[in-house]
């Protein structure tokens, strides 16, 4: 007989199981993106996802049972803020972004999202609160979608599901445009560094939001570096 457990013990163990941020994680996304296609879960996905845990191929096929795929047009809103978020996302294609607003008219970049990865608000997902922020499609997108209570159906077949409460671990690459330690350039340099595909995607407006500084701010930093790489 499946095992069973209630929605709230659900996401009060799959909260707790683990702390590292793997659905930014590219290989571990890139894992995920050949398990949803139907009939795709080769020995890749099933290796890196035994580093992580144990599935089975009974259990990866279950997986991509559940999962929902969607087109998502340009500027559809998937979650409006104060809503409680339902589902998590896997972003097959396009791109998302999630955010609120200072005040009626300027918007506050919370997160961005490209293909290749998972998109929720972890605070929301696991505490069924209503959530802080909106999620909007940025371009035309394609995504895969499992709902809590999916997820739920997938736990009660198998425990090995509790493994993806992973993805609802602290975000560590977003803290850092939090953390006000940092400095606009060092903001920026990490950036490049880790998700410098953002520029090539989102406007310089958005990428300041998302960085917490201003655009002037931003244009100046950008100046700065392509200084000093001149010079170098």
């Amino acid at each position: 007989m499946p095992y069973q457990v209630s929605r709230n013990v659900l996401l009060r163990k799959i909260s707790h199981q683990g702390s590292c941020p793997l659905y930014r994680n590219p290989i571990f996304a890139a894992s995920f993106t050949g398990l949803f296609k139907k009939g795709s879960a080769d020995s890749m996905s099933i290796e890196f996802l035994n580093r992580i845990g144990k599935f089975s191929s009974d259990d990866l096929a279950l997986f991509n049972e559940k999962a929902v795929f969607k087109e998502i047009q340009k500027g559809r809103v998937l979650l409006q803020q104060g809503q409680v978020f339902q589902s998590v996302f896997f972003l097959v294609e396009g791109a998302f972004i999630q955010y609120n607003y200072i005040d009626e008219v300027e918007e506050n970049i919370i997160d961005l999202h490209l293909e290749g990865e998972w998109m929720l608000n972890a605070q929301s997902f696991a505490g069924q609160a209503p959530s802080d922020t909106i999620l909007q499609a940025h371009t035309d997108s394609k995504v895969y979608e499992l709902h809590v209570h999916q997820l739920h159906e997938l736990i009660a077949r198998s425990q090995a599901f509790l493994q993806l409460g992973k993805l609802l671990g602290s975000d560590g690459i977003r803290t850092h445009f939090f953390d006000n330690r940092l400095s606009p350039v060092e903001k920026y340099e990490y950036l490049l560094h880790t998700r410098s595909q953002l520029l090539r995607v989102f406007p310089l407006k958005m990428i300041a939001s998302y960085l917490k500084m201003s655009p002037e701010t931003l244009s100046r930093v950008r100046e700065k570096l392509a200084k000093e790489k001149r010079l170098s």
